[in-house]
């Protein structure tokens, strides 16, 4: 379904200094965009920017790129990004938000980029069989994803989805990652660092497990 236009996003978006409207133009140049030169993290899918904006926000030895295809979303993400620096007495001087069909996540960013740690958090499952090149841990992202990390950096990844969950171990390893960490009832674990998402709120109120895992690259 068509998302309605929201006008006040585009001139919130217009006038925000760390919305980047074409940010394909800096490839191969995202350190020199921000303040300090520091790890680089990238999120992809956004949304309304409830989990970058608690992680970037508490976290200034950091800095973040978070990538959404829909505007009218981003002007949410606005929204929050700027009530959790706000929130904290923080300025947003380490993050970065913009718009960018991750499909085409080359156009974006180059190897020279050096991406330490990507999170995809409850990404479109994309169920039928000639739809699921499309998922955004299918292994044809990954090899893509592969030409600007790090060696030894790492893909943190949340899904509801069973079936996506169980077929993206397999894409890690066939693209090359080793699963470091993996359980299908995150809350239930012993894993300490969760930010809740919108999305993940909403499956946990339902009773849906919540899947999780860590997969990094090698580390030459």
């Amino acid at each position: 379904m068509r998302m309605r236009r929201k006008e006040w996003a585009h001139r919130e978006l217009a006038v925000c200094p760390y919305y980047i409207k074409e940010p394909t133009q800096y490839r191969g140049r995202w350190a020199e965009q921000f303040v300090r030169r520091q790890p680089l993290h990238l999120e992809l899918g956004c949304g309304k920017g409830g989990f970058i904006s608690q992680l970037a926000s508490a976290n200034a030895q950091t800095n973040y790129l978070a990538i959404d295809i829909k505007t009218e979303v981003m002007g949410e993400a606005r929204r929050k990004c700027q009530a959790a620096y706000e929130a904290v007495g923080r300025p947003i001087d380490n993050l970065k938000i913009m718009p960018q069909e991750i499909q085409v996540i080359e156009k974006l960013l180059a190897p020279e980029d050096t991406v330490e740690r990507i999170y995809i958090n409850f990404p479109n499952p994309w169920p039928r069989g000639k739809h699921k090149k499309r998922r955004l841990t299918h292994t044809r992202q990954l090899v893509k994803y592969r030409q600007f990390l790090a060696p030894g950096a790492e893909i943190r990844f949340k899904t509801d989805d069973d079936e996506l969950f169980e077929e993206s171990q397999l894409y890690f390893k066939t693209a090359g990652f080793e699963i470091t960490y993996l359980t299908r009832d995150l809350h239930h674990s012993d894993y300490t660092e969760n930010i809740v998402t919108e999305h993940e709120q909403m499956f946990a109120q339902q009773g849906i497990p919540i899947k999780f895992c860590i997969a990094k690259t090698p580390l030459w």
